[in-house]
């Protein structure tokens, strides 16, 4: 057999991976496209060691080690993938562009003036630390502050005393 036709396969396949890679928006489906192109330089491997009969066969121990590389990118992507989905509910790379989590404010936002971190308000915590439920991160109504002295109204219009959650 002559060494055109597989590379010709093999770039065919590639052209698809590259494709896939490029157009789709799914991460399943760039997973998959990213195995396809790594299918493919398996493929040139293995021709190529036949065709130049090599003794020690380098390209099919190289293809070992490549099959055993995806084989690990499967994995880890597989994982990352599910806990980008457990905490976006969307799978979808136009909406995983940002780095900020879901419905947190980030520097470009209006913030007062005394805001000085950059990093946008802080998730609201309950007294045991973790975060609050939407429900109740909702409520605006002002909490007063035992012992507070309820004095002049500060810079941001509110009363000392009184808390907004």
């Amino acid at each position: 057999m002559h060494v055109v036709y597989p590379a010709v396969v093999s770039a065919l396949l590639f052209s698809i991976g590259v494709y896939g890679v490029l157009a789709r928006r799914n991460t399943i489906l760039v997973l998959m496209s990213v195995e396809l192109m790594l299918n493919a330089v398996n493929l040139n491997l293995v021709a190529f060691d036949v065709w130049l009969r090599d003794r020690l066969h380098g390209g099919q121990v190289l293809t070992l080690f490549v099959i055993v590389i995806a084989a690990a990118e499967v994995g880890l992507g597989l994982a990352i993938i599910l806990a980008l989905y457990r905490n976006r509910r969307t799978v979808d790379l136009d909406r995983l562009r940002a780095l900020a989590e879901p419905g947190a404010s980030g520097p470009g936002d209006a913030s007062g003036p005394d805001d000085d971190s950059g990093d946008g308000p802080a998730p609201d915590t309950s007294s045991a630390g973790a975060p609050r439920p939407e429900s109740l991160a909702s409520d605006t109504s002002p909490v007063t502050v035992p012992g507070a002295d309820a004095g002049a109204p500060g810079r941001d219009g509110t009363t000392p005393g009184t808390v907004t959650p």
